[in-house]
């Protein structure tokens, strides 16, 4: 049995996910993984930095570049539990990552919505796993908003 399924993996992003709902930022996780190693975690830090780009997948993207000492991640895989969105699906393409894993679909703001080829065309995408996790947190979270 392959301890590192992309259900481990998964479960690593919703902890990214309890860290931005701890400081009160929308819960969104992600992390991005090489060779089943975690080299980068982010979680959505808009409120924090005061920037609209601090989404959780811009923060792990430029730590992954970081630990691997280059921009392109074509060896990676990221783990995000909510569909990226254009912006964030935008700079996915350029950093030409191979797999793009995501939880809970974004019907409003994610980047299938736009009917377009946004992504590197060699990126492999799966989407819905835990869904039910990634979706929950969010639910829970505009539920105390509102």
């Amino acid at each position: 049995m392959d301890l590192y399924t992309d259900e481990f993996f998964m479960k690593e992003a919703l902890k990214e996910a309890q860290k931005a709902l701890a400081k009160d930022e929308i819960p969104i996780g992600a992390i991005i993984v090489s060779k089943n190693q975690i080299i980068a975690r982010g979680h959505n830090l808009t409120e924090t930095l005061n920037d609209v780009t601090a989404h959780a997948e811009m923060q792990a993207i430029t730590s992954a570049a970081n630990a691997i000492g280059g921009k392109y991640l074509t060896d990676c895989a990221l783990y995000v539990t909510l569909e990226p969105c254009l912006m964030c699906a935008g700079a996915l393409y350029w950093s030409q990552i191979s797999k793009i894993v995501y939880g809970a679909s974004d019907k409003k703001r994610g980047f299938t919505t736009t009917n377009s080829t946004v992504l590197h065309p060699k990126t492999e995408i799966l989407k819905g796993i835990m869904e039910d996790e990634c979706s929950n947190i969010l639910v829970v979270f505009f539920k105390k908003k509102r």
